[in-house]
């Protein structure tokens, strides 16, 4: 049934499935499952390319084995679904696996805030995976680091301000970029082909980059009044 999880027969299908080169929505209908089971099944086991079956099925039951009690009575099952489409959906916006896995164990802890340790030791990773990841969220802005006096280490944390930070390191990108653009068009002339190119490009950047800004000023002002 298209509720029901995935048996190592719908895994084996959806491997020949790619073989074939079919999209994930023709393998979706062959099977009769939602399309988002599908892609989820591919994106966390080694995506198009590298996804086998039983390595898929031995996976899924190495992760529901060490998954351990959800608190506050939560569904076990429903959590650790939830954390998979929250990794998938972050995979689709360009974060590699890894760093998606660490983004999702932030937020879905009550807490907010894990060491790296305790991300290495949930997630079955070495430290310098989770070092790896920790930069790149950093870089973007989605997390920041405090000092835990007590334990004398860092602790990664997620707060209301993440998504703003990170949208604003994303519109002073845009800026960035809008800038290099027009100084290229500069060099290469105006009224060239190449530079008129370069010209329009910084144009659509810095338009892009001014939208943002007042859509986050907006969004402030209004999760302030709240």
């Amino acid at each position: 049934m298209p509720g029901d999880r995935l048996t190592h027969q719908d895994r084996r299908q959806i491997a020949d499935g790619l073989t074939e080169g079919l999209t994930h929505t023709e393998i979706a209908a062959r099977l009769s499952r939602p399309l988002s089971t599908i892609s989820r099944e591919v994106a966390r086991n080694g995506g198009p390319d590298g996804y086998q079956a039983d390595q898929a099925h031995q996976a899924t039951r190495d992760r529901a084995r060490r998954r351990p009690p959800t608190p506050g009575g939560r569904d076990r099952k429903a959590v650790g679904d939830l954390e998979e489409q929250f990794i998938a959906v972050m995979i689709n916006t360009g974060l590699s696996r890894m760093t998606a896995r660490v983004l999702a164990s932030l937020y879905l802890t009550d807490s907010g805030s894990l060491t790296a340790a305790e991300l290495a030791r949930k997630l079955q990773v070495s430290p310098a995976s989770i070092s790896k990841a920790v930069g790149e969220l950093e870089q973007q802005e989605l997390i920041r680091r405090e000092r835990d006096p007590r334990r004398r280490r860092d602790r990664y944390v997620i707060d209301a301000d993440a998504w703003f930070r990170g949208w604003m390191a994303s519109a002073r990108q845009n800026t960035l970029l809008a800038g290099f653009a027009r100084q290229g068009a500069a060099t290469l002339g105006a009224t060239s082909p190449a530079g008129i190119r370069l010209r329009d490009i910084g144009d659509f950047f810095d338009h892009v980059g001014q939208a943002m800004l007042q859509a986050a000023e907006q969004w402030r002002q209004a999760y302030s009044a709240k």
